[in-house]
């Protein structure tokens, strides 16, 4: 592939669609990673290291009901949109029944979390952060990041999602300065995001013509029937990586969770890294598969070279800078969360390790077989990474979750060895 790009002008790659739709999501993504280091030292600063904890905690409560929200959609809406490009009323009702049903989900987990809070009697330690983090479950549903995936224009919500985060940053520097008003933190990030997202709609409508009817109900729930293996295979992926945290906080307090809170955030920016690794070689890995098999094998065995040998460097750094990383972002000397971020760091290159095994199922098209490695993975995690954390705190909940990557990746070959034999041997013979 580098081969090839390198016989083509500067010019002509730039304009590739494919090319541009992975440079603006990758600067999404940038801009997101950022903006999060940033705002750490700032929000510790201003509402200390207990409150910060339960921000990020109620964050991971709001994270886990949006992918409710999305339901999938971000996995199927953008081919759809794509094949609809031309049709501007097939698109329409497309793009309106998906907002709709995404409005209508966001409404639900609202509903949930204000009858967990106040009719249960949940989330005691932070019921009026979670509350006020309500908004971003309608900022989720809409953001039209899957429309503009599909229509191939990815410039203009990329700058949007840019200027949504700098208006989030802003917030915080003005306003976040006592701990009683980290209530606000996640609302903020709501209502930045909101806002943006409603200028992008008004764009969709005024300058691309589409029209927003009244959502079709009974295409809303065909879709639905349609996602929901894309929709648990998010929700399971999504515990299984993220889930720790809020097992911690069954068994910790603020402060501590707080400490590790701060470990885990810096982890999880850099354990973007093999997602980004998969989603920039998708596209060629898809069309190599289907055109020459060795030639796959070949490239995707190259790639995983390197990209382990990157992982590995990266994942002795983040050890090695563990005391400077914490000082420069809690802008103190926070041992245990040096000790956290320490025990963390291999799991960068622990993820690499699966790198090849997903996108295999990826390019064979194995939804069901990477259903099935999900929800294993995240049965494995709950249970282990509960066990631990009870008997030995933060330290035991470290290694539940780096034993879970070894465990997804064993998962993942014995799923393939069994279930497709020539994929398996191709790559690993």
């Amino acid at each position: 592939m580098l081969e090839k790009l390198g016989l083509l002008p500067l010019g002509d790659i730039i304009k590739n669609k494919s090319i541009q739709n992975f440079l603006f999501l990758a600067i999404i993504q940038s801009s997101n990673v950022l903006i999060s280091i940033i705002s750490m030292p700032l929000l510790i600063q201003g509402i200390g290291v207990d409150q910060f904890g339960l921000v990020n905690l109620a964050l991971s409560v709001i994270v886990l009901l949006n992918i409710m929200v999305g339901f999938g959609y971000n996995l199927s809406a953008p081919r759809e949109v794509a094949i609809n490009q031309t049709d501007k009323t097939a698109l329409s009702h497309l793009v309106s029944n998906i907002f709709s049903a995404k409005i209508l989900l966001a409404a639900f987990a609202a509903a949930l979390i204000i009858f967990g809070v106040y009719g249960l009697n949940l989330f005691k330690e932070y019921p009026l952060i979670l509350v006020y983090s309500v908004l971003l479950l309608f900022s989720e549903a809409t953001l039209p990041l899957w429309f503009f995936q599909g229509m191939e224009k990815m410039k203009l919500i990329s700058i949007a999602n840019i200027f949504s985060k700098l208006l989030f940053l802003m917030g915080i520097v003005l306003f976040i300065h006592r701990p009683e008003l980290s209530k606000w933190v996640n609302f903020m990030m709501g209502f930045s995001g909101l806002m943006i997202n409603l200028f992008l709609l008004a764009y969709i409508h005024t300058f691309l013509q589409i029209r927003f009817y009244r959502p079709q109900f009974s295409a809303i729930w065909t879709s639905m029937k349609e996602n929901v293996l894309f929709f648990f295979s998010n929700l399971t992926g999504y515990i299984s990586v993220n889930g720790g945290l809020i097992i911690f906080s069954f068994f910790a307090g603020a402060e501590t969770l707080g400490m590790y809170s701060l470990a885990e955030r810096v982890v999880m920016v850099l354990r973007l890294f093999p997602a980004m690794i998969v989603q920039a070689i998708f596209p060629n890995a898809s069309k190599l598969y289907r055109k020459d098999e060795k030639s796959f094998y070949r490239f995707l065995k190259l790639v995983y070279i390197r990209v382990l040998i990157g992982g590995a460097v990266i994942a002795t750094l983040t050890y090695l800078t563990a005391p400077w990383v914490i000082n420069v972002l809690s802008r103190s000397e926070l041992n245990e969360s040096v000790t956290y971020l320490q025990l963390l760091s291999p799991l960068l290159f622990l993820s690499c390790l699966n790198i090849p095994n997903i996108t295999m199922m990826l390019v064979a098209d194995l939804k069901q077989l990477l259903f099935k490695a999900s929800w294993m993975m995240c049965l494995y995690m709950l249970i282990v990474t509960s066990i631990l954390t009870y008997f030995y705190g933060g330290i035991g909940l470290c290694y539940g979750i780096l034993s879970t990557e070894i465990v997804a990746y064993c998962i993942c070959m014995v799923l393939l060895r069994t279930r497709n034999r020539k994929l398996f041997h191709g790559f690993y013979s």
